[in-house]
């Protein structure tokens, strides 16, 4: 496996240089696993697949591994940053653009918790087997300029079979987002991740996406679960998780840094999401 890999295909790996934010598109590619100097962000989902190795990666300020054998997904909007890897081989990266991921209709329970930030890990079995092999063919039909349909066919039954291993109920609900509206809820999802550290108004967000705030507010908790404020509350939580880990900076520092106007409402936005101070999270996690 190791030696198909490497030989057949160009091998791609992270460019720290790469400005954050900047898309990736629809992709499927082979890259080698690096320790990454800064975390990345980009607004696709994107899947990791190992065939053999693992990669470990620093995500909203906890330490997760994608073992061999098992397909990672998550939101890339949620800074990740590979720390560390076992074996230097070739892994399977891929990146599906998120009002493509809105549109198809998936079971809740894993549309929800991707965007609200989990990195769903399917156990390996031998269904696993297929995946080296499928992952290869939508390398290959991605290089054509005609072979996308078959492949995003391909994704949205891989991931619903990927739903049916992580989790049999709530199979029944479907949440229903409106192809008009998964552009407003990317644009309102970026437009929070660009500005997270500076005062953010429900008018503000409205104004740049052409919606009025009431009814930004209307279709981002439909797809999102959670209001426009609890939202830009949850991603200056997770920027200031990552910053506590990664590094020596002060809480009061890292509290300012990450949007909040005082230390008192920082640690109880912190405690309420975390169970925890953010001394007690940064001496468990550092």
């Amino acid at each position: 496996m190791k030696k198909n890999l490497s030989n057949t295909e160009k091998l791609h790996r992270f460019d720290q240089h790469r400005d954050a934010f900047r898309p990736y598109g629809l992709t499927c590619e082979l890259w080698t696993p690096h320790v990454m100097r800064k975390p990345d962000r980009h607004n696709e989902i994107e899947i990791n697949y190992f065939a053999e190795g693992s990669i470990t990666y620093l995500f909203r300020g906890s330490k997760i591994t994608i073992p061999p054998k098992s397909m990672g997904l998550f939101w890339g909007l949620v800074p990740h940053q590979i720390v560390d890897y076992k074996e230097y081989v070739p892994y399977f990266v891929c990146t599906i653009p998120l009002a493509q991921f809105l549109e198809w209709n998936l079971p809740t329970f894993l549309v929800d918790r991707i965007l609200k930030g989990e990195v769903i890990i399917e156990g390996s079995g031998e269904h696993s087997l297929y995946d080296p092999f499928m992952l290869m063919n939508w390398i290959d039909d991605l290089s054509k300029n005609d072979g996308s349909e078959v492949t995003l066919l391909e994704m949205q039954a891989r991931f619903i079979r990927l739903a049916n291993r992580v989790q049999q109920s709530d199979m029944g609900q479907r949440l229903q987002i409106h192809s008009a509206n998964s552009n407003h809820v990317e644009r309102i999802a970026m437009y929070i991740a660009k500005n997270y550290s500076r005062p953010i108004k429900a008018s503000d967000i409205g104004e740049e996406v052409g919606l009025h705030p009431d009814y930004a507010n209307v279709v981002f908790k439909k797809a999102f679960g959670s209001t426009l404020n609890e939202y830009i509350i949850q991603e200056r939580i997770s920027q200031a998780q990552r910053k506590l880990v990664a590094s020596d900076k002060s809480i009061t520092d890292i509290s300012y840094e990450c949007g909040f106007n005082s230390i008192s409402s920082f640690n109880a936005a912190f405690k309420r999401i975390n169970k925890c101070t953010p001394r007690e999270y940064r001496n468990v996690y550092v």
